[in-house]
């Protein structure tokens, strides 16, 4: 259960990271990053200038709203699978509950801002990061901040939809496939019944 409860926070936490993030890394910010990760992060020393342009990007780009749009989207459709994932009971709702307005609430979004600046420190230039300031400044760019976040919300609701329907028909194929395992679950249903 503790690894599942840090799984899921980790999966929110990387996925609101990337979120704002639509550019490819330049091959040359590819090259420069040779050290391990954990070296190469705690070793450099971003350039105030180049670090300033980066969180104005951020700003710009609308990354910190979508960070924490993604993470609640997320939490919506995770909370019924850790809700299933428990026990029967009645604490199980007041304890998913819980945890998700605690992780929520620790999830700040200038933490996720300061995870966010060393990576568009390693994956673009000053020079890069100066372009797409320029970019978000535009009248696309602009519309873009104002499209993408409504965009990935239908985008993650049919991709939602779509993926519950497949999940569905695939079930079903398996089991039409596989009488035995349908009345396994028929039988295990019932031994659960006469428990309760």
């Amino acid at each position: 259960m503790k690894h599942f409860l840090s799984g899921v926070a980790v999966s929110l936490l990387a996925t609101s990271i990337a979120a704002g993030q639509a550019a490819a890394p330049s091959k040359s910010a590819q090259l420069q990053d040779t050290k391990p990760a954990s070296t190469a992060a705690s070793a450099v020393k971003i350039d105030p200038a180049k670090e300033a342009d980066i969180r104005r990007l951020l700003e710009l780009s609308g990354a910190r709203a979508l960070a924490l749009q993604m993470m609640d989207e997320m939490g919506k459709s995770l909370k019924p699978m850790l809700t299933n994932s428990l026990p029967p009971g009645d604490y199980r709702d007041k304890l998913v509950d819980l945890f998700f307005a605690k992780f929520m609430a620790k999830a700040d979004s200038d933490s996720l801002v300061n995870l966010a600046v060393p990576e568009y420190d390693k994956n673009f230039t000053h020079d890069e990061i100066l372009r797409l300031i320029a970019f978000y400044q535009t009248p696309v760019g602009k519309k873009a901040v104002a499209v993408i976040p409504q965009l990935t919300a239908t985008l993650q609701q049919k991709g939602r939809t779509w993926g519950e329907s497949l999940g569905r028909e695939s079930m079903m194929e398996v089991l039409t496939e596989h009488p035995e395992l349908q009345q396994q679950i028929v039988d295990a249903q019932k031994a659960a019944q006469a428990k309760n």
